[in-house]
């Protein structure tokens, strides 16, 4: 069986191409989208993923599996709108970008390891659906946050929650392949 850390380096390897390529197509426009856009947007492809795993079927072509890269990609994305919320520029850099990614999957992955060690690698043990619902709830609770001007009292922020999905989304596809 592989390690953990290789199977999320080739979960990452598949969602960072994607992006890279998407990038390549469309440029940064996704610099336009304020964190609430970009929540909203996390929002709309996990409960779309609950949705199916409710009903059982789809009528739409794009799987599951698509629409776990795309919560992995946008919550790089909002981290990197956090760290550049006073950068004003819309058009970035190719390698400024690829950089960006690779610094937050590094933190996000490093993370997970730690996590991993203290629980054991539990999220094995766990159903997708699980995993899903895990991602909603650190949605909503981002949206709360947002709703509080970030203010929170106890709480760890809005980046420590994305990076919760980011895992969580990881362990999906890792799941999904096996």
């Amino acid at each position: 069986m592989q390690t953990t850390g290789t199977q999320y380096d080739k979960a990452i390897k598949l969602c960072k191409d994607i992006f890279l390529k998407k990038m390549k197509d469309y440029g940064t426009a996704w610099r336009n989208l304020r964190p609430t856009s970009l929540t909203d947007q996390i929002f709309i492809k996990a409960q779309r993923i609950k949705s199916i795993e409710n009903k059982g079927t789809q009528k739409v072509g794009d799987d599951i599996k698509g629409e776990y890269i795309g919560i992995i990609n946008y919550c790089v994305i909002s981290l990197i709108q956090l760290e550049l919320e006073n950068d004003s520029r819309v058009d970035l850099p190719y390698d400024e970008v690829e950089k960006l990614y690779d610094k937050y999957v590094a933190q996000t992955k490093k993370l997970m390891e730690d996590k991993n060690h203290d629980y054991g690698e539990a999220w094995r043990d766990m159903r997708i659906s699980s995993l899903t619902d895990l991602i909603l709830m650190k949605i909503f609770r981002v949206k709360q946050i947002e709703d509080n001007k970030g203010k929170t009292i106890i709480s760890e922020g809005v980046d420590a929650n994305y990076m919760d999905m980011l895992n969580y989304s990881v362990f999906a596809l890792i799941k999904l392949d096996n």
